[in-house]
């Protein structure tokens, strides 16, 4: 071969490769410039909502105006509505998500759809205004449909009921609700940071495949969970500081599991009654199971179980299962008899056993109910003055394998009651 042929064989080697190596390159760059537009967030705005990739199934809330709606700190559930109200509208949507940390300050209710996840950081949080001066019943975040809703998750971030700048509202009486759905199916609240409050953490009315799970609840104003005539509700896993009224409390539900909860409260007249309170008024209530919890210093007794009210049979009140708790120096309130470890009336056929009372006031498990004229949460009643009688006779508890040890005289004196202590 000729050295001229080698020359133009060199020569065209020299430009092919040159332009392999820009096609190279604009290939990488093409992929720069198309993950960058993959990666980057377009606000909700009329403009460009169908910029959205619909795969995407989270609409996002923030205060740094990175996320498709912005809060500015003030009436913040303008916006979360606004978030809901898309979500709503785009079937391809599932979740409305609160970056943190953020405070986003609500002066006045937020509003869920059916199907819809609202979930945040651990550091975003909703807080309840200054003053906000709601009426009683009116809660932080409830259903958007009156009538009824179905698959909503709340999970992960805090509600900050700010009692102490709320204080011309009392507790207990149906202010400040932080969560309340009525008529909901399948409805989970869990990892969540609930506290300060003047109302329920969680009131769920009517409802049925509850579950509450993972939080952390201190210092409500009422209850941590109050479902009241549901169907099939578990709560386990959750940490509860008790003001008020109870930790957990079932009325007229059924099918209920409290189960593995760390339940306590604080010495003090605003403290509350029992760590779990199971009521029983109308309805059937005969498929009730509490167990695993660990419950302590509360102000009342650690479980109260009472039937009351109005005449009913016996299959309609009966087969509460309560095993494998701890108890320990539980009823510590001066004020009233009612306290203890277990306290019980209007119940049939309650089964007891392998419980451990350490340090209870009063006696370990006890059988009798308050007295007329003693003011007892739970009521919305001004007045507090209920008459919680049972209405039969022939109520059984059944006792059997518990340890009890260091029970404690309370100082309130009373009669009429049974008592088992060591």
């Amino acid at each position: 071969m000729t050295g001229k042929c080698l020359r133009h064989i060199r020569q065209n080697w020299t430009e092919t490769r040159s332009y392999i190596i820009v096609f190279i390159l604009l290939i990488v760059l093409d992929l720069i410039i198309v993950h960058i537009l993959i990666q980057s967030r377009f606000p909700l705005t009329p403009s460009n909502t169908s910029s959205l990739v619909p795969s995407n199934v989270t609409v996002w809330v923030t205060g740094d105006g990175s996320g498709n709606f912005t809060c500015d700190g003030s009436d913040d559930q303008v916006e979360i509505n606004q978030a809901f109200k898309y979500v709503a509208e785009n079937p391809q949507f599932t979740t409305v998500h609160l970056k943190g940390p953020n405070t986003y300050l609500i002066s006045d209710t937020i509003f869920i759809g059916n199907n819809t996840t609202l979930e945040g950081d651990p550091t975003a949080v909703i807080k309840l205004i200054d003053w906000a001066d709601w009426p009683a019943f009116k809660p932080l975040i409830t259903q958007i449909n009156s009538t009824g809703i179905h698959g909503v998750t709340i999970k992960g971030f805090e509600i900050d009921g700010n009692h102490d700048n709320n204080l011309d509202k009392p507790k207990g009486y149906g202010y400040y609700d932080m969560i309340h759905f009525r008529n909901a199916k399948d409805i989970q609240v869990h990892d969540m940071y609930m506290h300060d409050g003047h109302g329920e953490g969680w009131k769920a009315d009517n409802s049925s495949n509850i579950q509450f799970y993972n939080n952390t609840i201190y210092k409500t104003g009422h209850n941590g969970l109050f479902a009241e005539n549901c169907q099939n509700v578990e709560a386990w896993n959750n940490n509860i500081t008790v003001r008020t009224d109870s930790g957990l409390r079932s009325r007229n539900s059924n099918h209920v599991k409290f189960h593995d909860n760390l339940i306590d409260s604080f010495y003090h007249w605003s403290a509350g009654g029992a760590g779990i309170l199971i009521e029983k008024t109308t309805g059937v209530v005969n498929d009730v199971k509490v167990y695993n919890n660990t419950i302590q210093k509360t102000y009342g007794p650690g479980i109260w179980l009472i039937g009351c009210c109005r005449p009913y049979s016996r299959d309609d009140a009966k087969n509460v299962y309560i095993y494998h708790n701890m108890f320990y120096k539980t009823g510590t309130n001066p004020n009233i008899d009612w306290v203890g470890g277990i306290v019980t009336s209007g119940f049939y056929d309650t089964l007891i056993e392998n419980n451990t009372f350490d340090g209870v006031y009063h006696g370990a498990i006890i059988q009798m109910y308050p007295r007329s004229g003693t003011h007892v949460y739970p009521t919305y009643s001004n007045s507090g003055h209920i008459d919680l009688s049972p209405k039969g006779t022939g109520y059984t508890t059944i006792v059997r394998n518990n340890i009890i040890a260091n029970t404690k005289q309370r100082k309130k004196r009373s009669r009429w009651n049974r008592v088992w202590s060591n």
